[in-house]
């Protein structure tokens, strides 16, 4: 029998790499240090919320851009901590997590043969959410080792046919938190050239030393034009409840809802009820996390230090960038599959996180989203690693 004709739309990327890199560790008893996964629960009041969102019957589907308790919440929640006014009945869009709030985004603001300007390295989940939307890519470095944004690379990217800009701030995966300025450069090519900014603030709460976080729809220009995408996930350790949201003007939201009502229809009801929980913990609750994540970040890149790995350290985020030249390597893949398999720890070779390999090719991502004693044992067993 003649098979079926197969449809070419996903062949230009693979599957995920760092859900693979979640398998072999299963697979190899490995400590996952690739996907930004916690190892620990949630807060107990958030998890209480979820329990009894059940018990009270919220098992059902909720509006398709959100039960309206939590869009005020989220609206809530941008007023005090972003400083945005926010109308959560034409601008809030409750999401099934950050990356079906982004491939919404693309789909609903975008036709096919438009541009996209992404900031590289990237989270992986942007490039194929722009190929199945029928964009042209187009990539602008962020430079190591401090991975610094060059305005006149953006300027360069551009063309008559660029409808969005891709960002990530704090960064995934370079740990990079945007600082005024370059956020004041993104903000003036957006507005000068008629560019619409899709920015995932997923890590906006987890910041280190004197970095901190800026929306960029707070920049003059930028709130009619900025389609801010975030989510429960990182921020209150819940990535499996795959809640997120876009907030947009009503204009860009309008469109974004359609895409997300035949995408998914919407978000887990129960999990929204328990994120108004989340989303009004006190300021004490963020105090907290970034001292708990300081903590974290020091073991990890102590522990990277010690074994020689050359790196940056992050701003914010849970990730780190590590060079692995000084292993004698051919590249991240034949070091990462050494890591997981006899050394027991797993880890995210840089190169997917380019689209040209070869410039991510001596480098690997960690994250350090984990119990302190497991960030301890990862260091234990990186520290059988030998230099070639």
């Amino acid at each position: 029998m003649t098979p079926p004709p197969l449809a070419t739309r996903t062949r230009p990327f693979i599957e995920s790499v760092i859900r693979e890199m979640t398998r072999l560790a299963e697979e190899h008893a490995a400590i996952n240090l690739s996907q930004g996964l916690p190892d620990f629960d949630p807060p107990e009041s958030v998890r209480a919320a979820a329990i009894e969102a059940l018990r009270q019957g919220a098992n059902q589907y909720s509006f398709t851009w959100g039960d309206p308790r939590f869009r005020a919440a989220i609206a809530e929640k941008y007023r005090r901590d972003n400083g945005l006014a926010v109308d959560p009945e034409q601008e809030v869009t409750v999401t099934c997590g950050v990356s079906e709030g982004v491939v919404a985004a693309v789909l609903a603001l975008s036709d096919p043969g438009d541009e996209a300007i992404i900031l590289e390295p990237y989270y992986e989940n942007y490039v194929p959410a722009c190929l199945m939307a029928g964009l042209i890519p187009r990539y602008v470095s962020l430079r190591p080792p401090a991975y610094t944004l060059d305005p006149e690379e953006l300027e360069a990217a551009w063309s008559p046919r660029t409808r969005l800009l891709l960002l990530t701030n704090p960064d995934n995966p370079t740990g990079r938190v945007f600082r005024r300025e370059e956020l004041a450069a993104i903000a003036d090519f957006c507005v000068r050239r008629n560019v619409i900014a899709v920015v995932d603030e997923i890590y906006e709460y987890i910041t280190y030393g004197e970095h901190r976080h800026i929306s960029l729809a707070t920049l003059p220009g930028m709130a009619e034009r900025t389609v801010t995408v975030s989510g429960l996930g990182k921020s209150y350790a819940v990535t499996g409840w795959r809640v997120g949201w876009t907030v947009a003007a009503p204009s860009l939201t309008a469109l974004i809802r359609k895409a997300h009502d035949y995408l998914t229809i919407c978000a887990p009801t129960p999990f929204q009820v328990a994120g108004i929980t989340a989303l009004r913990l006190p300021p004490t609750y963020y105090d907290q996390l970034r001292a708990d994540y300081h903590r974290r970040r020091a073991i990890l890149l102590e522990a990277l230090e010690a074994t020689g790995f050359p790196f940056t350290p992050p701003q914010g985020a849970y990730y780190v960038m590590a060079e692995i030249t000084p292993f004698g390597f051919a590249d991240d893949w034949a070091f990462a599959t050494h890591l997981v398999r006899e050394i027991g720890v797993a880890v995210v070779p840089g190169s997917s996180f380019y689209h040209r390999p070869a410039d991510g090719a001596q480098t690997v991502r960690f994250t350090f989203a984990k119990r302190e004693s497991t960030l301890r044992e990862a260091a234990r067993r990186l520290a059988r690693l030998q230099r070639r």
